[in-house]
């Protein structure tokens, strides 16, 4: 049942916040154990907090659109009481004494918090698994990663545990993670949702300012306007955080861009025929769509790591170092071996470039105020791809580029299932000009109408692996 029918019933009087919330604790009893996705859950306390839902309801108290609906809580932001560890063993206490802005909006919205969602340690990976909690597995196939690093929020949406999960997105964390499992995933405007850890030990790097984002994982778009809705109030504790004014609306019928392979560079021949399936659900309901990349797409993708890797791995290298596990330490050495070493003066170019590439875009959305291409170029990947080898690395980041140029110029992306190919899910990403998540989701309700995926599912058993195409894709520029 989506959140907004859920929140309906509950206002009615239908059904009480104690029966939705006690619904979802027992799916969870009956699907965790499979997937990994919830690693903290707090029973007693997500009831109280259903009991206080209803008797809010019954004195006549103003209700928040979200009242009474269960979420959930990526391990990585401040949750008051609990401990915001990352998936480091290192930090197992560190617990918050406050709550994350984007966690307080839920609460304000009436949100009951049913658990916390699993993450790779530091949340630099695109698989999710951590020696502290464990691996997530993809609700899915077992051998198909669930994505990163908001894994454990997208494998629990999938298998119906809640109906809406927080995640974050840097290079694609809460867009890949829907993708993989069949999900309408939200990476919103840089600004538009704040956030800040009061538990965090050090100053946040550049390009973590520029392009970390909080967003909602759901199983539908009419569930993401409903949640980001209510995580994208304002918060003095992020200076970063803007309240757009009112756009005009564009010209009709709207003309939207679509790119089957961004920057020429290779696509799986399945994730180009979903984004040209999803053109012609467009076509069909009377949107203009004509193939058109806006200027230096995947050269954007390709200032990520020049931004990213002087900038994150000068504070994170260290810590990682001391309290990595196995699999962080191999996937951020593969990166080190995969691209060149960047230095303070490469980031100062790439803001440059960062600038210079989004003027372009924003000229380009004038014309073209939607693109829709891949989320990634590659159909979800296996368990293990990130821990290959540097050739295999490298390969992966240039199958990612489409996330990481949406990032790097802190545009809204909407990550939109489109069906299946051999038992694994595929989709689109659609993207708009800043703070135009309505048009967003506008293209992206269409495109779900067309191929939506049937969740939540039962995790399905290990049978023989879906074949997963491994085209030749070119690697990012510097890459070795």
């Amino acid at each position: 049942m989506e959140a907004a029918e859920i929140a309906a019933l509950i206002r009615s009087g239908a059904v009480s916040a104690r029966e939705v919330v006690s619904s979802c604790l027992a799916r969870m009893d009956q699907v965790n154990g499979a997937i990994n996705a919830v690693v903290r859950r707090f029973d007693e306390e997500a009831l109280a907090a259903a009991d206080a839902a209803d008797a809010a309801r019954l004195n006549g108290e103003a209700l928040g659109p979200l009242h009474g609906v269960p979420v959930t809580i990526k391990i990585n932001i401040d949750q008051k009481g609990h401990p915001t560890n990352g998936g480091v063993g290192a930090y197992a206490d560190l617990v918050a004494t406050s709550d994350n802005p984007v966690v307080a909006n839920l609460r304000d919205a009436g949100a009951v918090i049913i658990g916390r969602t699993n993450a790779p340690a530091y949340s630099m990976r695109w698989h999710t698994a951590n020696d502290l909690h464990g691996a997530t597995i993809n609700p899915w196939h077992p051998g198909i990663t669930p994505g990163g690093s908001s894994g454990g929020a997208g494998a629990a949406v999938a298998a119906g545990i809640g109906p809406i999960a927080h995640g974050n997105d840097i290079a694609g964390s809460v867009r890949y993670p829907a993708y993989c499992c069949g999900l309408v995933g939200l990476r919103p405007t840089h600004g538009r949702v704040p956030s800040s850890n009061a538990t965090a030990t050090g100053l946040a790097p550049i390009s973590s300012q520029l392009m970390a984002v909080q967003g909602p994982l759901t199983r539908t778009i009419r569930d993401q306007r409903l949640a980001f809705a209510a995580m994208a109030r304002p918060s003095p504790l992020d200076p970063r955080c803007v309240v757009p004014a009112p756009f005009a609306p564009p010209a009709r019928p709207m003309r939207i861009a679509l790119v089957v392979d961004p920057g020429g560079r290779g696509v799986d021949p399945a994730v180009a025929e979903a984004v040209r399936r999803a053109g012609r659900s467009l076509e069909a309901a009377g949107y203009f769509v004509e193939e058109v990349a806006p200027p230096d797409l995947a050269e954007a993708g390709d200032i990520w790591p020049k931004l990213a890797m002087a900038d994150i791995m000068a504070a994170l290298q260290p810590q990682i170092d001391a309290n990595g596990d196995d699999g962080i330490k191999r996937a951020i050495g593969l990166w080190n071996e995969a691209l060149p070493r960047f230095t303070a003066s490469d980031v100062l170019v790439a803001l440059g470039e960062r600038s210079r590439a989004l003027r372009n875009w924003q000229i380009f959305f004038e014309t073209h105020p939607v693109l829709v291409m891949p989320v990634s170029t590659r159909l979800p990947f296996a368990v293990g791809f990130d821990v290959a080898d540097a050739a295999t690395t490298a390969s992966v980041i240039a199958a990612q580029n489409p996330m990481m140029s949406v990032s790097v110029l802190g545009l809204p992306g909407l990550s939109v299932p489109t069906g299946l190919v051999d038992g694994v899910p595929v989709g689109v990403q659609v993207v708009a000009g800043r703070f135009r998540e309505d048009l967003c989701f506008e293209i992206g309700e269409v495109i779900e109408a067309q191929g939506a995926i049937a969740t939540p599912i039962d995790p399905r058993p290990a049978v023989a692996r879906p074949a997963v195409a491994r085209p030749a894709v070119s690697a990012p520029a510097g890459a070795r």
